[in-house]
């Protein structure tokens, strides 16, 4: 079976690095809006502020979620930890996923 990328074409930007802060993926999405991050530092892309925030999503296993606007576009960030172990023991490194957001989406409750 051929080794195929299945998110390399989604219409979301995906970045992976390692917990020392190596930038390991990102398809082509987050290439075309962060440009080629690849074996870069993660923390040399983002203010002091932003690297508190990324300790402590490593420190603590901990998930950050929240919105922005950006070039007239709203995004959902969602930034959560991967693991090296089937138990989550192990904190491998940090998993965005960037989302572009309709103006019009829909929101339904399903309790």
């Amino acid at each position: 079976m051929e080794n195929k990328d299945y998110l390399k074409g989604l219409n979301l930007a995906i970045t992976i690095s390692a917990k020392e802060g190596e930038i390991l993926y990102q398809n082509d999405e987050s290439i075309a809006v962060n440009g080629d991050a690849r074996g870069r530092d993660l923390m040399g892309c983002h203010n002091e502020r932003s690297q508190q925030i990324i300790r402590h999503l490593l420190d603590d296993a901990a998930t950050n979620v929240y919105t922005i606007s950006k070039k007239g576009k709203k995004k959902l960030i969602y930034q959560t930890p991967w693991y090296e172990d089937d138990a989550k023991q192990v904190v491998g490194g940090l998993i965005e996923f960037s989302i572009v957001l309709p103006d019009d989406m829909p929101h339904y409750d399903r309790g």
